[in-house]
Order: structure tokens, then C-alpha cells, then sequence
């Protein structure tokens, strides 16, 4: 019996070419566009985790990390380019408390299931536990900034350029203390494997898959608006839950595999980090992406998606930060994303 691979799913994207060219359904083409950015994001993180595997496993968590954001910061770029903020807003929070709950949940599960338990880097999760904390504080205040009498227009946009420009400092703090003043907190002796291709294939691979993934996200963002009419479905839904699932393809990919051959703290980098440069980096940037593009995007969240990003750091604080895991705990943080997808999908 043939065995299913990812990379089968790469017939989509000439179909979905096909189908913008002939102008098919709106619907139709939101689904082949999101098949198609599947396997293309599995692809950047393969080639992503060929060239980790020439840097280490705290770099090469990280190199996994960025580029595995790379499918959301381009689908967030169409959006803000499209007038939908707030489905821009609903689609960080959604990656955040993806990566954090399913990301991680599923490696949990799949690599603790034949074992034990599994160890990981305390330091690094304590550090990215951490960042999330400060990234909770920074889509709270100017929430609650908006609601007093002295939020004007120009006070809101000044704040939320403010709290962007603190996170942007404080993630370049901690990549500076992690990779530079306080590098023997965060070695380990796990590895990322040896390469499987040349150099060049590999960055060949990641820039023609990041192409596709601009392409396919500009057919997704583009059926998007008459998708959801169609179907019943709310922004905020497709935002926070449908967009982060086909975005997060590639930590999904690499962190399940790692986790599955016992590499924890490359695992752990990969989703836990990916949320934290979700937080500080990629969402800011946003921020000044939004002016640059002429549709600005201000830093207040609703009050359900500070909540839902507080609860999983908090989640995450109480299940990583012993340095240890199993697959019930993985079932746990899988638990709760199910009942805030719950509870979102009535929103």
C-alpha cells in the first residue's frame, strides 16, 4: 500500500493557477490555494532543517523557526494589502497559540508515546515562557489604553507603534543573550542530523517554495472575502484558526520529526520559538508593514485573543518549564486549543 506523502499534495498548486486563470469559485480556489501552501510550507521547512543541520540545534531551531514563519508573515502581507486588519490581527494570535498548543502538543505526543518521558533545555523554554508573558502585557495594555477617555486616534497609533518597537527590542535582547552573553545556558548535545543536500539545493528549495507560497497566498487572500460569506464561517475564525493551521505546515513538519527522534530541544526551539518571534518580531513588524502599505494596523486585540494567548503561555509555563515532558501533556495542551477553537468558531 502506497504510503502518503506531504509532497503529493504539490499537484495543487498548478491546479490552483489553473483555476485563478479561469476565474472557478471563489470557495474552490480558498481550497486548493491552502492544499497547495501545505506542501510548499513543508518544503521550506525541510530546507530550512538541511541548513540547520550545518549550524547546531539552537541555530538551526531558530533558522527553522523564521523561516517556517515566513508562509504567515507573507499570507499576513496580502491581507493587510486586502484592508482585512483584523483578520490579520486574529491570524497572530492564532499562530501564537497554534504553535504553542497544537505544534508543541502533537511532539509531545508523538515523540513521548514510546518513551518514558523526554528531556529538553530549561533555560530556553524558561526564556521563551517568558518572552510570551511580556508579549501578553504588550496586547493588553494598548487594549486597555483604547478603552480610556484620552484614546484618541492619534494616542492609539502612538501607542501601538510604542509597544512595537519595545518588542522588536526586547526579542533582539533575547537572541543576544541566548546566542552571545549566555550561550553554555542553552548547549546541548542534540543534533540536527547531517545534511542531505548541497548548499545550493537547499537555499534553491526555499526561495522557490517561498515564491509559491506568495503566489498561492495571494489567491487565498483574494477568494477569502466571498469564501466566508459563502460558507457561513467568521473572519475571526478563518483568522485565528484556518490561516494559522496551513501557515504552521512547516513547524508542524519539522517539530512532530524531531520530537518523534527524541531531538527535544531542537523541537522545542521550533514551536515555542516560533511563537515568541510570532509575539515580539514578525507581529510589530506588522505594525510598520501596515503604514508602509497605506493601511494601518493598530496593536488592540479583542478581549478573547489577549485571553487566548495569556491562557497558553500560562499552559505552557506549568506543562514546559520543568524541563521534561510526556504525551498526556501533549494531549493537554492539545485539550485546550480544541476548546478555544470551540469557542471561537461561535464567535
Amino acid at each position: 500500500m502506497l504510503k502518503f506523502k506531504l509532497e503529493w499534495l504539490l499537484v495543487f498548486v498548478p491546479v490552483a493557477i489553473v483555476l485563478e486563470l479561469v476565474h472557478a469559485p471563489a470557495q474552490i480556489i480558498f481550497a486548493i490555494a491552502a492544499l497547495a501552501i501545505l506542501p510548499l510550507a513543508g518544503q521550506i521547512g525541510h530546507a530550512t532543517e538541511d541548513l540547520a543541520a550545518r549550524s547546531g540545534p539552537q541555530i538551526g531551531g531558530l533558522l527553522n523557526a523564521t523561516f517556517g514563519n515566513v508562509t504567515e508573515m507573507i499570507i499576513a502581507v496580502f491581507l493587510i494589502i486586502e484592508g482585512e486588519i483584523e483578520v490579520v490581527k486574529a491570524s497572530i494570535t492564532g499562530s501564537i497559540i497554534g504553535n504553542v498548543l497544537v505544534v508543541l502538543g502533537l511532539a509531545f505526543v508523538v515523540g513521548g508515546w514510546s518513551r518514558k518521558e523526554q528531556r529538553f533545555n530549561r533555560a530556553s523554554a524558561g526564556l521563551h515562557s517568558a518572552s510570551l508573558v511580556i508579549a501578553v502585557v504588550g496586547l493588553m495594555m494598548p487594549a486597555l489604553f483604547s478603552y480610556t477617555n484620552e484614546a484618541t486616534n492619534f494616542r492609539t497609533e502612538a501607542v501601538s507603534l510604542g509597544v512595537a518597537v519595545v518588542l522588536i527590542a526586547v526579542y533582539a535582547a533575547s537572541l543576544l543573550f541566548s546566542f552571545k552573553t549566555h550561550t553554555h545556558l542553552f548547549r546541548s548535545a542534540g543534533s540536527h542530523g547531517e545534511p542531505r543536500w548541497s548548499l545550493r539545493r537547499a537555499v534553491g528549495l526555499l526561495a522557490g517554495a517561498t515564491v509559491f507560497v506568495g503566489l498561492m497566498s495571494e489567491f487565498l487572500v483574494g477568494a477569502l472575502e466571498e469564501t466566508v460569506e459563502e460558507i457561513g464561517l467568521s473572519k475571526l475564525f478563518v483568522g485565528l484558526i484556518i490561516v494559522p493551521l496551513v501557515g504552521n505546515a512547516a513547524e508542524h513538519s519539522s517539530a512532530i520529526l524531531l520530537a518523534a527522534k527524541d531531538k527535544m530541544d531542537v523541537s522545542i526551539e521550533i514551536a515555542i520559538g516560533s511563537s515568541t518571534q510570532i509575539a515580539l518580531f514578525v507581529a510589530p513588524a506588522l505594525v510598520f508593514v501596515s503604514l508602509a502599505l497605506g493601511n494601518p494596523m493598530d496593536f488592540i486585540f479583542t478581549g478573547i485573543e489577549v485571553a487566548a494567548v495569556a491562557f497558553s503561555s500560562l499552559t505552557l509555563g506549568f506543562i514546559a518549564l520543568d524541563g521534561r515532558s510526556n504525551w498526556v501533556e501533549g494531549v493537554q495542551l492539545l485539550g485546550a486549543y480544541l476548546i478555544m477553537a470551540v469557542s471561537f468558531f461561535f464567535l
